[in-house]
């Protein structure tokens, strides 16, 4: 008999984790062009030249979450005798497309090898998956949410986990994400260099002014108090959430920490974190424990309200002289292999949040609006 199915996390997760494969598989996208090969002919082509252990780990390893995340929302969906299979077999199937689809892209070569090692990784992540169901793992973890989270949470968690590799990519302001004004500007200037638009489009212009320290301690503070709000959203106790403002600040300080750590070395640890910085995160962990017992609705609202504000703001404010060394830093150091995959996600991450919040805020019962 089929269990009842189940909001999960693991869903949009494997969907975020899908799109992951699909960038890593299909990067730089372009150009396409018919090499007069068959899409499939990698398939019957020998083993490749060049290969090392770092290529291995890599395929078995890239896969292996997507099967692992797939199996768990079958699992959680009610599809427990199916899971592990369905998630294997798709996360081939996948695998098979990307390889073919590269059969397009001139700068990619597919491989049987990597189909073997991709789906070997996939199946994999299903069967841990299914051990873990199998050792009463996913039951433990499913208790406990229902204790800390609410039905409709999984939209929400599964942003929460994307946070801390949002932050990864190096930021002109701390914890500060969704900076895409500088580089629209640039691509709208390039889009009407030739249109007569040109002439009065002033956007074009990129903010020159430095960033005051009122309004630098500002961001900084909404950097923190905004994943506050998204966590408390779907959080249930008072209790539960200051405990989840306390962690969001050392998650926060943590990644941001890793991140100078990859990008300048061990020593350079905290080489982003000056006095002011500090006492921003302070204030925004004291200010999510004071908005921590408002109702749901409230913290919804003000989430969707403060994104508003906080992405009108520093997409006002100028790429720094640090930001802009960070980033020649990281494109030429170990993380090159990401293909920008962390800057997309810190561009991202603050709109997405913004949309789950309108759709939170419409879904929610009137009921449910004052709990």
């Amino acid at each position: 008999m089929l269990r009842q199915r189940r909001s999960t996390v693991a869903w949009p997760l494997t969907w975020a984790y899908l799109a992951l494969v699909a960038y890593a598989s299909l990067y730089p996208f372009g150009p396409w062009r018919d090499q007069g090969l068959s899409t499939w002919s990698f398939l019957t082509a020998p083993w490749p030249q060049y290969w090392g252990a770092f290529d291995v780990w890599a395929n078995v390893l890239g896969y292996g979450p997507l099967g692992f995340l797939a199996a768990l929302s079958a699992t959680r969906m009610g599809l427990r005798r199916q899971a592990w299979w369905l998630a294997s077999g798709g996360a081939a199937v996948v695998s098979l497309l990307m390889e073919g689809l590269q059969s397009y892209l001139p700068v990619r070569v597919p491989s049987v090898a990597d189909f073997g090692l991709n789906s070997l990784g996939g199946l994999l992540g299903a069967l841990l998956a299914n051990g873990m169901e199998r050792l009463g793992a996913i039951d433990r973890w499913s208790r406990f949410r229902e204790r800390w989270f609410t039905e409709d949470a999984a939209g929400g968690m599964a942003l929460l986990v994307l946070w801390p590799s949002a932050l990864l990519f190096p930021a002109s302001i701390c914890l500060g994400l969704g900076q895409v004004g500088a580089n629209l500007r640039a691509e709208l200037a390039l889009w009407l260099q030739a249109s007569p638009l040109r002439a009065w489009l002033t956007i074009q212009h990129p903010p020159t002014a430095a960033l005051s320290e009122e309004m630098a301690f500002f961001l900084v503070l909404l950097g923190l108090v905004l994943p506050c709000l998204t966590g408390f959203a779907v959080i249930r106790g008072l209790g539960q959430r200051v405990v989840f403002a306390v962690v969001a600040l050392s998650v926060g300080v943590g990644v941001s920490a890793l991140s100078a750590v990859l990008t300048y070395g061990p020593g350079h640890a905290w080489v982003w974190l000056d006095a002011a910085e500090a006492w921003a995160l302070l204030a925004g962990l004291l200010v999510a424990v004071l908005l921590a017992p408002l109702p749901r609705w409230a913290h919804g609202g003000l989430l969707w309200v403060g994104l508003l504000v906080y992405l009108w703001v520093i997409n006002q404010a100028p790429e720094s002289t640090y930001a802009v060394l960070n980033l020649q830093q990281w494109e030429q150091g170990r993380f090159i292999r990401f293909n920008g995959l962390a800057q997309w996600l810190g561009w991202l991450w603050p709109y997405a949040v913004w949309v789950w919040a309108l759709f939170l805020l419409l879904r929610m019962p009137v009921q449910q609006r004052y709990r």
